[in-house]
């Protein structure tokens, strides 16, 4: 039986927790999947990924568009993929976990919440979805109220806490295509994400905490030709809520995602390190991956050719902020 691997995926409602995941899946194919690896998902998995990924292709097929693909249903989905070689026996089960975004609001039952807490607990890789325009566009003024990047850091302290093993943290802001387009708009992105995720961060690199954690950010362009156009704002109970506006960047503009994959090259290096590491010391979830990967050299193989474009360059938005050993 192949082992698993407990993923989380970390954002409020609306983010694109889900589309990031559809986008990552759907571009494997077309990347990693061109080596000896296979990335199979479950029936379920399955279904929803291609109902989901239908839409997030129509996105292109107006001229404008609101952003994103309908929000995940109350509850947690467990989306399961299941890696090997090709052709043969998976050797290891990724278990993505999505949860409703709304679960994160005051207004929730306090069950909800924990049943958040109790999926980033129980994981050892965090993807956080970040919304780039909100964190961009008008001074970062609805940043805190769609992305939350207070309430991820508590979420993570608490987590984290008498933390002795290992943890990758991928910042991926998504919906970023705007801010790609030139090196002076990458900069500025990676620099806000720097910014706005500065507690988060320092958290992070904390005494306790830098022996063990790894932080990544890398963007990731879900759609390719959908830009940010602008903001209407309407009012809701009382309050105003920034409704966020995409257009196409030609009229006859095709979906063209671009580095969907690499969130999933940075989770293979991740783990491929842990076999190569030198260090004597227990890797409790990790403890079976020397193995895994000793039994299997094509597997071994096939996952340092995935590393191998694993993009690092803060030129091009990536960037590895802490943690370099563990890659």
């Amino acid at each position: 039986m192949s082992r698993e691997i407990k993923i989380t995926m970390l954002g409020a409602t609306g983010v694109g927790k889900t589309s990031l995941l559809t986008a990552m899946y759907d571009q494997f194919e077309n990347t990693i999947g061109q080596t000896n690896l296979q990335l199979i998902p479950d029936l379920k998995s399955n279904a929803i990924l291609q109902e989901k990924l239908g839409e997030l292709k129509s996105l292109v097929d107006e001229f404008e568009a609101t952003g994103g693909i309908q929000q995940t249903r109350r509850g947690v989905n467990s989306f399961i993929f299941d890696l090997g070689k090709k052709g043969g026996k998976p050797s290891i089960r990724l278990n993505f976990q999505d949860y409703y975004g709304d679960y994160l609001n005051a207004n929730n039952p306090f069950s909800d919440l924990e049943k958040v807490q109790n999926l980033i607990n129980e994981s050892v890789i965090i993807l956080i979805a970040i919304d780039a325009p909100a964190l961009m566009e008008a001074k970062g003024q609805y940043n805190e109220m769609i992305n939350r990047p207070q309430q991820i850091k508590n979420i993570l302290a608490k987590a984290f806490q008498e933390l002795k093993e290992p943890r990758l943290v991928i910042l991926a802001p998504i919906k970023c295509e705007k801010y790609l387009q030139n090196a002076k708009s990458t900069q500025e992105l990676l620099r806000r994400v720097k910014d706005e995720y500065a507690n988060l961060l320092g958290f992070l690199s904390s005494e306790r905490l830098l022996p063990w954690v790894v932080t990544v950010v890398t963007p990731v362009q879900t759609v390719g030709k959908v830009v940010f156009s602008h903001i209407d704002v309407i009012k809701e109970g009382g309050k105003k809520v920034p409704i966020f506006k995409f257009h196409k960047n030609h009229i006859h503009a095709k979906y063209s995602p671009k580095d969907c994959e690499q969130p999933f090259r940075y989770i293979l290096r991740f783990l491929l390190k842990q076999e190569i590491n030198r260090i004597n010391y227990h890797w409790g979830p990790f403890s079976f991956i020397r193995s895994w990967f000793n039994l299997d050299q094509e597997i071994k193989e096939a996952a340092q050719n995935v590393v191998k474009d694993c993009k690092t360059n803060p030129q091009d938005g990536f960037a590895i902020l802490q943690g370099k050993q563990y890659l």
